[in-house]
């Protein structure tokens, strides 16, 4: 553990402390003064050296550990939480957004293979139930480290090859290839991930995934992407911004 990060309370302040505490780390985290892996005092020594209670203190990390800013383990200790990747709600790839901010996108190609569309593939997609689709499945990872499982239907005469997507993203080789992605649909949820999901992401058997299910359209409105794709929430979260009409 390094040096014990100063905290400044202020107990005239009708803020509650443990709260004063939690944010007082929560800036640090976010300015870089603690990183990623670096562990912090126990909730005994925090409370001693602050002059807090103990149940204030542990309130405070356990605020943090609840937003996904600390991580707890039994018999480790207390530490800050690996980063976050934060993704706009916008009609752009993963691997551009990553790219964006300064990650490092890597891309293993699961399953690059022609199969029958589905009824909801179809529809999606604008085909008859039955007709040929390509569906790919791409393990994307930021800085070495999983991160998504992608799954995507494409029309055949468009879809790219396993060996472009290795190395490019998605809606940049669509736009290669006259399919210009313009408008897209998409449904943003959360579930707990199978042992299968677990695996390929490195995460424990059960843990939250986010999902997103997208269908991408060109300028003249047919349907040229079809995808379900699951993240992991302790490294994965999506951004917006709301305006009032």
């Amino acid at each position: 553990m390094s040096q014990p990060l100063r905290i400044d309370l202020d107990r005239s302040s009708p803020v509650p402390l443990y709260h004063q505490v939690a944010t007082a780390i929560d800036a640090a985290i976010d300015d870089g003064r603690m990183v990623p892996g670096e562990f912090l005092e126990n909730e005994v020594a925090l409370a001693a050296r602050l002059g807090i209670s103990r149940p204030t203190a542990r309130q405070a990390l356990q605020d943090l550990v609840e937003r996904g800013r600390l991580v707890r383990q039994r018999g480790v200790g207390t530490h800050v939480a690996p980063t976050r990747v934060r993704r706009p709600v916008e009609l752009t790839s993963l691997h551009d957004d990553l790219s964006k901010s300064g990650r490092k996108p890597s891309t293993e190609v699961l399953e690059h293979r022609a199969v029958l569309a589905t009824a909801e593939v179809a529809e999606a997609l604008e085909v008859p139930e039955g007709s040929d689709v390509v569906m790919i499945r791409r393990l994307r990872m930021a800085d070495g480290e999983p991160l998504a499982v992608l799954t995507n239907y494409l029309p055949p005469d468009i879809a790219p090859s396993a060996e472009d997507l290795a190395t490019n993203g998605l809606y940049d080789l669509l736009r290669a290839r006259g399919a210009k992605p313009k408008v897209a649909r998409q449904r943003i949820g959360a579930r707990t991930a199978t042992a299968a999901e677990a695996r390929v992401l490195g995460e424990k058997p059960r843990a939250a995934l986010l999902t997103m299910e997208r269908t991408a359209y060109d300028d003249s409105g047919h349907g040229i992407e079809f995808g379900q794709h699951i993240y992991r929430a302790s490294r994965y979260m999506f951004d917006t911004t709301l305006f009032a009409s």
